[in-house]
């Protein structure tokens, strides 16, 4: 008999006012579902598709999700940048520069038991921020946080799966679950490898489901055309909210991972 420690709910990442909406809309129906413990969401996206605002932070925590994660577009938001030490719910990658500002990692309390969350970022594809080697950090990271808590979430925002895959890898049974992000593209290979940590290569995304990441299909075919970069527009059509639902024993050790697909009303927001 599996004694449950805990219910974990990840959000994939926002892309936009849409993948904001959208989160806004299925929040309740989700939590009804799921009865989650703690949620955290990757917001990556969630301010005109391209990193955090401030404002943006502060609703989504309004609307009950616990964490908010980062990854590529950590910084690009100045509002968030000049507040983020002062806001523990929001962490960007933890293998950064330690003068780096805000957290990368964080222990939250949630009803009587507490949960380490922390974002790692690869080390393929990426031009504008770099991090130190996970595969390297992540063993005493882990066991750092396993100090305070045996239920431990790590976000991996990597762009290749062979990061992820090499870090699955390396992680099993360090940690409660590895998520993926970045593809905002929902993968099938949701698992729970043999010592006890849930993972999956990418949870997908919030927000359109017809689109080209969440963005616009036009602007981006624009681009591909004449290569000349185009600011993304969130697109509307067809919207979802996915990522994924993680059940943990008493011990750190997960025993369920599931996928999450859940369509919400394309009525835009007045």
């Amino acid at each position: 008999m599996v004694i449950y420690g805990m219910r974990i709910l990840y959000i994939a990442e926002l892309v936009g006012k849409a993948g904001v909406f959208a989160l806004k809309q299925g929040l309740p129906e989700l939590r009804k579902r799921y009865a989650p413990d703690f949620i955290i969401a990757n917001a990556n996206g969630a301010t005109s598709g391209t990193g955090l605002g401030r404002s943006h932070a502060i609703y989504l925590r309004k609307l009950g999700v616990h964490t908010l994660t980062l990854g590529t577009y950590a910084f690009y938001k100045k509002d968030l940048v000049e507040n983020i030490e002062r806001m523990p719910y929001v962490l960007r990658p933890d293998n950064l520069s330690p003068y780096a500002p805000g957290r990368g990692s964080y222990i939250y309390r949630t009803g009587d038991k507490r949960i380490a969350v922390a974002v790692l970022l690869g080390q393929s594809g990426f031009l504008r921020i770099h991090g130190d080697n996970p595969v390297i950090l992540l063993p005493a990271l882990a066991k750092r946080l396993r100090q305070d808590t045996p239920f431990v979430v790590i976000d991996f925002h990597a762009q290749t799966s062979a990061d992820k895959k090499t870090l699955f890898a390396i992680a099993d049974g360090s940690c409660s679950a590895i998520i993926g992000s970045f593809s905002r593209v929902q993968t099938a290979d949701e698992t729970v490898m043999p010592r006890g940590t849930a993972v999956i290569t990418d949870a997908g995304r919030t927000g359109s489901i017809d689109s080209v990441g969440g963005n616009e299909a036009q602007a981006c075919i624009n681009e591909y055309l004449t290569g000349i970069p185009e600011w993304p527009h969130a697109a509307w059509d067809r919207l979802e909210v996915q990522g994924v639902m993680v059940e943990v024993d008493e011990n750190g050790k997960a025993v369920g991972i599931t996928r999450v697909r859940l369509p919400v009303s394309q009525e835009k927001e007045k």
